[in-house]
């Protein structure tokens, strides 16, 4: 009986231990999670989302909800860029350039115009874009 016992608890033992390796999935330093030509606030500003309370700002958003988890914010930040008011539609903001340092993250923001305006085209937008940054590292603006 001793030995059927003892038997069956080394079996156990050997199969419920894992043998197959955790894929560990790396993820990107950051990802543009919507880029928008209308819909952003009067004033130019870039805005550091890093707190648990702020991110409700962003789960109200019907575009963003679907894209952000509320427990994303213990691990990422998140950048608002916002132009403010600009004429004709005919700009957007890019990133061109994302640098991890070992204290910071570095963001480089650069503004598009991304086609020439016509003369009929007097409509003001206002472009926005959000960013998650997958660290929580302190973010410089360049």
């Amino acid at each position: 009986m001793m030995k059927r016992i003892c038997l069956l608890l080394i079996g156990l033992t050997l199969f419920s231990c894992s043998t197959s390796k955790k894929k560990i999935v790396k993820k990107p330093l950051y990802e543009v999670l919507v880029t928008k030509n209308d819909g952003g606030a009067n004033i130019k500003f870039y805005e550091i989302i890093s707190e648990p309370k702020e991110i409700n700002m962003l789960m109200g958003d019907n575009d963003l909800r679907k894209l952000i988890k509320k427990d994303d914010i213990l691990s990422c930040n998140y950048i608002i860029i916002n132009l403010g008011p600009l004429p004709n539609g005919n700009y957007t903001t890019t990133l061109e350039k994302v640098e991890e340092t070992p204290t910071n993250i570095i963001l480089k923001i650069k503004e598009l115009k991304i086609k020439e305006a016509n003369v009929a085209d007097e409509n003001t937008t206002y472009p926005y874009s959000v960013v998650k940054i997958n660290s929580k590292k302190p973010i410089i603006f360049k």
